[in-house]
């Protein structure tokens, strides 16, 4: 008599891969992804090579074109139209004010004082204790962690923020510099060295700061109930 083959337990129907965490998905919209740095350095390439040929008319519809030609692009790959959209528009604004101006350089006079704005903002959040990476962490999860509390968390968003404040205040002291200097060509270097590569090493800051953030205040399945209450998160210090 033959012993009666055990069944296999596992069901290969019912396994269910866990989807990305949030700190993976935002290392993804922050320049995780390859393509991030296509889409960025692309318009820029065509401007100043074409700046370098062409009259500035001809210039500015070679940069339209190519920023229709990048939106079709990305939304034959399957890109929302919000996203694929989003490129065309920063190339329309960006030769909209060198059309106005006469001046090739102006391509760039937006992203810059961007990038001030966005040093101001980042640098203002960790000077009054309220770095915005930490506030942003807690919106994400509802705002209902007192994050703050939590010296190791508020050290965390503190580092990433001042990383970011850092990348933003490099962008704009130099390429700031480089616009007085009327040097669109180097604009253009400038912006594609210092854009997405830069931008996924502080996405990689931030997301280890939202990491450390729900390690230290997310309770775990097995903790959950233990004196922590209903609402699932870390009582105030």
């Amino acid at each position: 008599m033959t012993k009666p083959q055990q069944q296999d337990t596992t069901d290969d129907d019912h396994t269910t891969t866990p989807g990305p965490t949030r700190e993976e998905a935002m290392l993804a919209r922050m320049g995780g992804r390859r393509m991030g740095f296509v889409y960025t350095a692309v318009p820029v390439v065509v401007f100043v090579t074409a700046n370098l040929l062409f009259p500035l008319a001809v210039t500015i519809s070679v940069a339209l074109l190519a920023g229709v030609g990048l939106m079709v692009f990305r939304l034959v790959r399957g890109e929302r139209w919000t996203a694929a959209g989003g490129s065309l528009i920063g190339v329309a604004i960006a030769v909209g004010i060198v059309a106005l101006t006469g001046s090739a350089k102006n391509y760039f006079a937006v992203g810059i004082w961007a990038y001030f704005a966005g040093f101001v903002i980042a640098l203002g959040s960790v000077l009054a204790r309220r770095p915005i990476t930490g506030v942003i962490w807690n919106f994400v999860h509802g705002g209902k962690y007192r994050w703050r509390t939590d010296r190791r968390v508020l050290r965390a968003h503190t580092v990433a923020t001042l990383a970011a404040a850092g990348v933003l205040g490099a962008r704009f002291t130099l390429q700031q510099w480089l616009y007085i200097a009327d040097n669109t060509s180097a604009l253009g270097v400038a912006r594609i060295a210092m854009g997405t590569p830069l931008s996924a090493l502080v996405a990689l800051v931030i997301v280890w700061a939202f990491r450390q953030s729900s390690k230290q205040l997310i309770p775990k399945k097995a903790d959950t109930g233990e004196g922590i209450g209903d609402t699932g998160h870390k009582p105030a210090e």
